[in-house]
């Protein structure tokens, strides 16, 4: 699904801030300004195109548009029969000049008019992939080809730049409240990101924190591929070290202030790894997991302190967080701790 961004800033500061991310071109400027009273103060959204950092940034659920924008279903009422758009997709996301969607299969027959209409919306966008699912452990999306000429693209999110093929890569513009979060930590440290990918948190955090290094692990040969083109698309070969393969293999060992296991799915298994690579004096520890419900928060919290106890080390819990549903009763979950 295309996401509607707003940054929300106390009313009085509005034109300040409208008038700097007008500067920047971030500003959009299809969707009005919608004022909130939140706990009885006067807020305002300015929309914008894209997250951006030192801000609050929201998704809005309900975006005020200067010209009501007409959706796909309309669109394509009287070119298509009522059982047919019954099942039409009401969602897509954008990455670049792409537009990643799912369509059913039983319409697929009328792949390529969905994806006319799509690209007649967003004129910006060239290309249009069909979404079916993840494969592997390694997450590798399983897409096709519907309208256009390349998989490949550069997206552009929290003033950092990601180069990928959709078709072969996994990227979730989820995930936005702890992706901006985590790019305002670890300036001046020396951080571990585990499961880098092609720079999800790495890159945002190298832009904006500028820590002392990043040693970003990432197993999986394309995304490594990406991963190390984006370092030096972003400027950031200075700070970022690029380790290729398994993160319980590669990890350094007695170095970080910070870890970061931003992976869901057995992340507890290399909980060893990434508590051996925290420095004597200890650090912090981003632990990233998958889980149902009836399990959160006790079961990373014990697995978590378990495995630094087998180190001799303590855990202090700082902060746990429920980031987004990740399958119908489980839910993608992050846990901080202090180790020392």
């Amino acid at each position: 699904m295309e996401e509607n961004f707003a940054v929300m800033v106390p009313a009085r500061d509005t034109e300040k801030v409208r008038s700097k991310l007008q500067s920047r071109g971030l500003l959009d400027r299809n969707r009005k300004l919608v004022s909130r009273i939140v706990a009885g103060e006067n807020f305002v959204e300015i929309p914008v195109t894209d997250v951006v950092s030192g801000y609050e940034v929201k998704r809005q659920e309900q975006p005020q548009f200067y010209r009501q924008q007409m959706s796909l279903k309309k669109r394509l009422t009287g070119k298509m029969n009522p059982e047919e758009l019954e099942i039409i997709p009401s969602g897509w996301q954008i990455l670049g000049n792409i537009i990643v969607v799912t369509i059913p299969e039983k319409i697929m027959y009328r792949g390529v008019e969905i994806a006319e209409e799509l690209l007649n919306m967003y004129p910006s966008c060239d290309t249009v992939i069909r979404d079916l699912g993840i494969n592997g452990s390694l997450r590798q999306p399983k897409r096709q080809l519907v309208s256009g000429n390349t998989t490949e693209t550069i997206h552009k999110e929290n003033g950092c730049y990601f180069k990928l093929d959709v078709t072969e890569v996994m990227y979730s513009k989820g995930n936005l409240r702890e992706k901006n979060r985590m790019s305002k930590l670890g300036g001046g440290e020396t951080v571990v990101d585990m499961f880098a990918g092609i720079g999800y948190f790495s890159l945002p955090m190298a832009v904006h924190s500028q820590p002392e290094q990043i040693y970003s692990i990432e197993l999986n040969q394309i995304s490594f591929g990406y991963l190390k083109d984006n370092v030096i698309l972003n400027n950031v070969q200075h700070i970022v070290q690029t380790l290729h393969g398994n993160c319980a293999e590669v990890t350094p060992k007695g170095v970080a202030d910070r870890v970061i296991m931003g992976y869901v799915g057995g992340t507890a298994d290399y909980l060893p790894a990434a508590i051996g690579a925290l420095s004597k004096k200890g650090g912090i520890l981003h632990f990233h997991e998958a889980l149902a419900e009836n399990l959160m928060f006790d079961r990373p919290i014990g697995q978590i302190k378990k495995a630094a106890k087998r180190q001799g080390r303590n855990v202090e819990i700082m902060e746990c967080r429920s980031i987004k549903k990740y399958s119908p009763g489980v839910w993608h979950v992050v846990v901080d701790a202090r180790i020392w």
